[in-house]
């Protein structure tokens, strides 16, 4: 079978399972752990599918694999134990006797499309007969680091913050978020581009811009920034922490 066919059927049955897994937990926010459990699915399927993939294959699927089982364990632990999270409650109610059928296609199926062109320069890199390692592959690895640096210690600077009962009804405005309101954001995207560095390696590996500007118009537009500052405005400090603080990119505070 075609290459990208089978890793599309792959998908597909992956994100269906969990919409399955979903409906005996009775809730929807499993589908923010399968997405980086995804991730690594479909960097190894392609790795094993291509099976020339060589180094670069390797040092991309071990980048992504970091990536992917930490963000995973990170809003597993993040949710165990409480309600589900808000964005799916309220779709709960919003989309009423539609809510079973509009999250298989909404939140399951549409996620895995957008996984897959996030995914696309991990999927050129596989599909690419392997080749010495070079310079771009050196500085793509360096835009790795400097994401997964400020996706996973913002992280860990958060639930820190969360955990103290001192800082109830307070915003973070402390460590890396002092510098952007959306450290682990700005981490998750930089990881990506940093990934798409790497592509240009290969054959046609510019075409994987798709991944990184997806990911990007996600997050700064879609289901990222926009609907968490939404939720933030209820807090009192929202206005003047977002007064003084870069939206997305460090930057000092003002």
């Amino acid at each position: 079978m075609n290459y990208y066919l089978t890793l599309i059927l792959v998908l597909f049955v992956y994100m269906s399972l969990w919409f399955v897994v979903s409906l005996i937990k009775k809730r929807n926010d499993v589908a923010d752990v399968a997405w980086g459990l995804g991730f690594v699915l479909m960097t190894w399927t392609s790795f094993f599918l291509s099976g020339d993939s060589g180094t670069r294959g390797l040092l991309v699927g071990v980048l992504v694999s970091i990536w992917g089982l930490r963000l995973a364990w990170h809003i597993h632990a993040r949710n165990k134990g409480k309600a589900e999270d808000y964005r799916y409650l309220a779709w709960r109610k919003e989309w009423g006797k539609w809510f079973y059928s509009r999250s298989y296609v909404q939140v399951y199926l549409l996620q895995g499309l957008f996984l897959f062109l996030i995914v696309l320069p991990v999927l050129l890199i596989n599909k690419s007969t392997g080749t010495a390692l070079g310079i771009l592959d050196v500085f793509g690895v360096v835009v790795w680091i400097v994401g997964f640096y400020f996706e996973s210690v913002g992280d860990a600077q958060l639930a820190r913050f969360i955990k103290n009962p001192a800082n109830k009804g307070k915003l973070i405005q402390g460590g890396l978020w002092a510098y952007t309101r959306h450290p682990n954001y700005f981490g998750e995207v930089t990881q990506w581009w940093g990934l798409w560095l790497i592509a240009l390696s290969v054959s046609n590996g510019w075409i994987g811009i798709i991944g990184p500007i997806m990911i990007t118009f996600l997050i700064l537009k879609v289901s990222g920034i926009p609907m968490l500052e939404k939720k933030m405005e209820e807090n009192p400090e929202f206005a003047e922490y977002k007064r003084k603080t870069s939206v997305f990119i460090p930057l000092p505070r003002k």
